[in-house]
């Protein structure tokens, strides 16, 4: 939520006071004597409703045209119902202006008068993401359309009841449709709390979310933090191509007083990839070779804008991946290498994954002929992952297998969709990034081909080993994506100045998530000198 003059809210006021202003000059035959009987805690709320509306609507800058995103259709909806607002009382000023004039429906409105400004509103609040609105629109609605149905009822009478097969049709969409806003509400009202949070953590800080070109593209970085003085930590999402940015706040809020986060939407996902989508749109450029690339951009852009010499480097998952060839690289500008639920080797930590899971499975008596067959499928695919030519099933295979697996290694996981879409920083082109990969897991994958194979066929074990920064490596206990046995191994076959391995107990593959206040403990503990 942001202060400012909104010429939108401006628009929708005129649109709202000039007829309202005509009507005055034009009521009803006897629409004085009605008035007499209006409930007072109606007009009570009626009043306070307006003053909220009228001064909200111009002071939330929220409200005003952006750059497009299927968000806007709200506000498309919204002016779509001022127009019909306006063409109501072009018809009541052309009627015979009675009562029954003023208060028949117009394009199945009741009470149009009433009913279209105050939805019109409503859906501007949701437009606008702000709760304030929406809250004062429903104080305005029940007192304003309240009060005419009222009027409606004593002038006109009650129609005719409808059957009962309709009525329940009627009644049912009612509810359907105060849940579904409700929901929305709800949804928007913690994002705005959480906004203001930030707002006051951040005001000495920084809270900026922008794009910055990397590589010759325009990439989504998110930098928080409550002192610029502060060491760096750049952050780097796992996947492939699962940005956690909206996220962030989970564990970052936690790390505030003695870091700044950055995080990135690397290229070819999430804000990054529908940023530059029309140049880009089969992400051809998404290589591992590239990303080090972006990468080292990244460092140096973030190494000049919070005056730096060195930055932290902190992965997760295939972030690890690419966090460790990184600072292998470039010793120069990392003072401290994280690695979170590292990736050692895909394959045979999905070995040994099954192996566990299968011993459990037998000592409970457990059908395991599907587990099985799962593991042979994908372990004959194998065979060819170091050729030239791999097929594009082995992915699917290893995803196929981990279904049934996870059922014996349970975890403290994180509720993902509730962080997003409750996140202060979430947006559209992040819940169309996590719907492409719920609905369309097959073409999800296909975008990103190429890291996927590359990932597929890493093993960390066959690259350089000396870091010469410390090395921190933080796990789930029951983390069987990349189990903490490989972890361990790995950590004692490197050389480092200092290296130390940190297990968050019951959680899985995102302890970050899943244990946001112990997990920023532990790095604030890993990173203390």
């Amino acid at each position: 939520m942001h202060i400012g003059f909104s010429y939108v809210g401006l628009i929708y006021l005129v649109m709202l006071m000039v007829p309202n202003l005509v009507w005055a000059k034009n009521k009803p035959k006897d629409y004085d004597k009605y008035v007499k009987n209006e409930n007072k805690v109606l007009l009570a709320l009626e009043r306070v409703g307006e003053v909220l509306v009228s001064i909200i609507a111009l002071v939330f800058s929220d409200f005003n045209l952006r750059e497009w995103t299927e968000w806007c259709i709200w506000l498309v909806l919204s002016f779509l119902l001022m127009v019909l607002y306006e063409l109501y009382w072009i018809r009541y000023f052309k009627s015979e202006k009675t009562m029954r004039d003023q208060y028949s429906s117009f394009c199945g409105f009741p009470v149009a008068g009433a009913s279209l400004p105050v939805i019109a509103f409503f859906l501007l609040g949701i437009y606008g993401v702000n709760v304030w609105m929406i809250v004062s629109v429903l104080i305005l609605g029940i007192g304003h359309i309240g009060i005419h149905l009222a009027h409606k009822k004593e002038a006109v009478g009650e129609k005719k009841k409808r059957p009962v097969p309709v009525r329940i049709l009627k009644w049912t969409g009612a509810v359907v449709l105060i849940l579904f806003f409700g929901a929305i509400g709800f949804v928007i009202g913690v994002r705005n709390v959480r906004f203001i949070n930030h707002q006051a953590n951040y005001i000495h800080g920084v809270d900026e979310g922008t794009y910055i070109n990397l590589g010759g593209q325009n990439q989504y970085v998110l930098m928080t933090g409550r002192n610029v003085e502060n060491p760096v930590i750049i952050n780097l999402h796992g996947g492939p191509a699962s940005p956690d940015t909206t996220a962030l706040y989970t564990f970052a809020d936690r790390l505030m007083d003695d870091f700044t986060i950055v995080g990135w939407d690397q290229r070819g996902a999430g804000r990054t990839y529908y940023k530059n989508k029309s140049a880009d749109e089969k992400n051809t450029t998404a290589t591992f070779e590239q990303a080090l690339s972006d990468l080292d951009e990244l460092v140096d852009f973030v190494r000049a804008r919070f005056n730096k010499n060195k930055v932290i480097i902190m992965g997760h998952s295939y972030g690890t991946v690419l966090g460790s060839r990184y600072v292998l690289l470039h010793p120069e500008k990392v003072s401290d290498y994280i690695a979170v639920g590292s990736v050692v080797s895909v394959p045979d930590g999905d070995i040994l994954s099954y192996e566990d899971a299968l011993a459990k499975a037998k000592a409970a008596g457990d059908d395991t002929s599907e587990m099985e067959d799962l593991y042979w499928t994908y372990w004959n695919d194998r065979f060819v992952l170091y050729e030239v030519y791999r097929p594009k099933n082995t992915l699917q295979d290893m995803l196929a297998l981990r279904e049934p697996v996870s059922k014996y290694h349970p975890a403290k996981e994180a509720n993902d969709a509730w962080n997003g879409l409750s996140s202060p920083y979430f947006g559209v082109a992040d819940l169309k990034w996590f719907s492409k990969s719920m609905f369309s897991l097959e073409k999800y994958i296909e975008l990103n081909r190429q890291l996927f194979n590359f990932i597929m066929n890493y093993d960390a074990r066959n690259l350089e080993k000396d870091f010469q920064m410390p090395v921190h490596f933080i796990s789930g206990s029951e983390d069987w994506v990349c189990p903490v046995q490989l972890v361990r191994e790995y950590m004692d076959s490197l050389s480092a100045p200092e290296k130390s391995i940190s297990i968050l107990d019951g959680c899985g593959h995102a302890p970050q998530f899943a244990s946001p206040k112990e997990f920023a403990d532990l790095v604030k503990s890993c990173l203390k000198k």
